[in-house]
């Protein structure tokens, strides 16, 4: 995850999205659902430009992205047949660490991609420890037989209620592993994002 300067409640209330994935950061929310400074409550009229940062930055920060980083996945997405945003939010949705995440194996996406980091998962029976490492349809993520114990993926996958919904994934709870069956479609990604913005703030 980039590190912040900005603690976490303030970058929350400032996007307007709970961007780390805590339950705590909800009932942030839900309590102070306001920009955080003195004139938070009151609001304020936001011109183009800030508006483009703004989404920018909640989808930076979403994925645990540098600025630089995220800026050199704009540009493969922009070289890539087919719309920029959508280019953009399927290599992102791709990484491992957020299908980890996704798969219910790591509570949040920072815990998802420290995981990751220390090497406690399989692609195709193949150790991979890096975060970013994008995933193809067909490829299979298990979770290695010394980290099967680990309190933080048990309890996490605990958490998991029911079927995955998820259609472009599929998990095995009892074998702790899943398929990342095919690329998502954009009404299979969060619907909350604005990728336009953040390719109308890159064409500036």
């Amino acid at each position: 995850m980039a590190k912040l300067s900005t603690p976490k409640g303030k970058l929350v209330r400032k996007l307007g999205v709970n961007i780390f994935g805590n339950p705590k950061f909800d009932r942030l929310l839900s309590k102070k659902g306001y920009r955080p400074g003195q004139h938070g409550k009151a609001g304020k009229r936001f011109s183009t430009y800030s508006v483009q940062l703004n989404e920018k930055q909640k989808i930076k920060f979403t994925y645990g992205m540098l600025e630089k980083q995220f800026r050199n996945y704009f540009k493969k997405a922009s070289q890539m047949k087919g719309e920029t945003g959508l280019n953009l939010l399927v290599m992102l949705e791709s990484r491992l660490d957020n299908v980890v995440y996704k798969l219910g194996f790591a509570p949040t996406r920072p815990s998802a991609r420290q995981l990751v980091s220390h090497g406690h998962f399989l692609v195709n029976n193949r150790k991979v420890n890096i975060a970013s490492y994008r995933l193809k349809p067909g490829d299979l993520i298990t979770v290695r037989d010394k980290s099967k114990k680990l309190d933080l993926i048990l309890n996490s996958i605990k958490m998991v209620k029911g079927d995955l919904n998820i259609s472009w994934l599929s998990v095995d709870k009892a074998k702790m592993e899943g398929t990342f069956i095919s690329l998502p479609e954009r009404d299979e990604i969060d619907l909350t994002m604005n990728e336009q913005l953040v390719v109308e703030y890159y064409s500036r």
